[in-house]
């Protein structure tokens, strides 16, 4: 299996993107961060998607996987009830949502077989490290603007729709498991 059949397999949310350029820049973001990684794609879904949550067993896949669907039927329910007064450009937001934890890739590594913050992430957390990576291939600003504001990083500037949808489900799902009772 090529790498890019690999990505394509824990990724199929990536033929949700409409646009092909944008498909692709996305595709192309992913196999950047593995080629500098020591991650491969089948360690997504072995690897915690967080080490702050001691004993973590949600896989990074099945959590990023969890927030692009989330996202997505987010979208609609908004377009549904909402309409033209808050549009959401649907390309942008699955290629936001598949990407926003692209960084980790170069945040984390594996020491004695355990996932462990890398020395780089000690000093770049993922959405600097994502947005890097997603620049170098091209990805449009409205989808690097999700990279780096989907965590807390975000939290002093505005965000755009897109951004919020993104950063709610990204945080609905992670903040329970470190803040929940």
């Amino acid at each position: 299996m090529t790498q890019r059949d690999a990505i394509e397999a824990i990724w199929p949310e990536l033929s949700w993107i409409e646009d092909q350029t944008l498909r692709e820049q996305t595709l192309q973001t992913w196999a950047l961060a593995f080629s500098r990684s020591p991650l491969e794609p089948s360690d997504l879904e072995k690897i915690p998607f967080t080490l702050h949550v001691p004993g973590c067993k949600v896989s990074f896949l099945a959590h990023k996987r969890l927030v692009v669907h989330l996202a997505r039927e987010s979208a609609k329910k908004i377009a549904e009830f909402m309409g033209e007064d808050m549009p959401v450009d649907a390309d942008t937001l699955i290629a936001g949502a598949i990407l926003a934890d692209v960084g980790k890739l170069l945040e984390y590594e594996m020491v004695d077989g355990k996932c462990v913050q890398s020395k780089r992430g000690a000093y770049l957390r993922h959405p600097f490290t994502g947005v890097a990576l997603a620049m170098e291939v091209g990805v449009p600003d409205a989808v690097c603007h999700i990279i780096a504001t989907h965590a807390g990083e975000g939290d002093l500037v505005k965000r755009s729709a897109e951004a919020y949808i993104v950063h709610h489900n990204d945080f609905m799902t992670y903040e329970p498991l470190v803040k929940g009772l």
